[in-house]
């Protein structure tokens, strides 16, 4: 087996640099091959935590797949697991978040393992000094402005009250086995009414309206997620408020999706503020998830763009409502211009000279609820 090592520096602090040497000399003793990214693009808004731990998944995984690495080793402990549940005890989470990390998953089309999930810190700490091996604290870890110093010394307090690692560590774990029980009924629910369609998620109304709220929630949130593309579902309190609406008849618009009623049917698509603007070649993915295809020769055209049909496109074509698509659907859908001219619009107008196809396919979506 082929082990290479990585540091994310993400140029937040003095002496992290260092740092990244140092785990470089101790790799090289070892005969590791190791390498640093570096992390600049931080303009100070936002959640810094939140940025940072996005873009190091983001650097990895885009190193893990330059350098042909499948498999990314992490080193979360059983205190980090612990301490990321009383955070989001704190933050009222549910059943997805109180499960903590998982000790695999893919992401990225990376498979991201934590192999000391089960071991506390200060086991591993022991490890390392019984076999002469150093390590550098990180100066954070002493910064009570971050929630995670917070919960690590409420910790200390909590303990007299059964309130350990070992507890919150359990919690996890019964946790993550509800998560899987969830996810495979919500699964079961997603086969037997649900289908993809031009991009969308449709689901029957009726039969969604039979379901117990949190299968409901949870696959409007998978629905959501696999549309937007984003790494984090949507707000809890946000997609309450989209349920109450879908109750009354009615819809709303999260994370870039467009969720509304038609035809007795849930029908979950990309919104089009959020394409309207987005355009690229042909032989490109647009929007993150769509490749178009001429399927019958044609002459070189030059100039060719895809990008959403809009108002002007769907004008242009006056049997758009045989599809017995949502309007609103087909102004975000794939279409290919020349200049002013729409050359296709797979979705609205299905005429066989292009396609429009998922990158994927449309398997990704029911295999996604499996997958946490």
């Amino acid at each position: 087996m082929r082990v290479r090592a990585v540091t994310v520096n993400h140029n937040l602090r003095e002496g992290a640099a260092a740092e990244a040497r140092d785990v470089g000399s101790l790799c090289q003793t070892l005969g590791v091959a190791h390498d640093v990214l570096e992390w600049t693009d931080w303009d100070g808004k936002g959640n810094l935590q939140n940025e940072a731990r996005g873009a190091r998944y983001g650097l990895m995984a885009d190193w893990a797949r330059q350098h042909g690495v499948p498999v990314m080793a992490l080193g979360h402990t059983a205190n980090d697991q612990a301490e990321t549940v009383l955070m989001r005890l704190a933050r009222r989470s549910g059943v997805d978040g109180l499960a903590g990390m998982a000790a695999r998953h893919v992401a990225h089309g990376i498979d991201w393992i934590r192999p000391l999930l089960g071991i506390e810190r200060q086991t591993l700490r022991d490890y390392l000094v019984s076999h002469g091996v150093g390590w550098t604290e990180d100066p954070s870890n002493d910064d009570i402005g971050f929630d995670r110093i917070k919960a690590r010394r409420a910790l200390v307090d909590l303990g007299a009250l059964g309130i350990d690692v070992d507890t919150l560590t359990t919690v996890a774990h019964n946790m993550a086995e509800a998560r899987k029980a969830l996810n495979w009924q919500t699964f079961l629910v997603a086969r037997e009414f649900a289908c993809v369609d031009a991009g969308a998620v449709v689901l029957c109304a009726r039969k969604l309206g039979t379901q117990p709220n949190e299968i409901r929630r949870r696959l409007l949130v998978h629905a959501i997620s696999w549309i937007s593309g984003k790494g984090y579902p949507p707000r809890r309190e946000a997609v309450a408020a989209l349920l109450r609406a879908l109750a009354e008849g009615s819809g709303s618009t999260l994370d870039g999706c467009q969720v509304t009623m038609h035809q007795d049917q849930v029908w979950i698509f990309r919104e089009y503020r959020v394409v309207s603007q987005t355009r690229c070649s042909p032989c490109e993915l647009w929007d993150g998830r769509w490749r178009l295809h001429g399927t019958h020769p044609m002459p070189a055209r030059e100039g060719l763009e895809v990008r959403a049909l809009g108002e002007d496109g769907l004008t242009r074509i006056a049997n758009w409502r045989e599809t017995l698509r949502p309007r609103a659907l087909l102004l975000g859908s794939p279409s290919v211009w020349q200049g002013d001219d729409l050359i296709a619009a797979p979705a609205a107008q299905p005429d066989g000279t292009w396609r429009a196809e998922l990158d994927g396919g449309e398997e990704p979506f029911f295999a996604g609820l499996l997958s946490h």
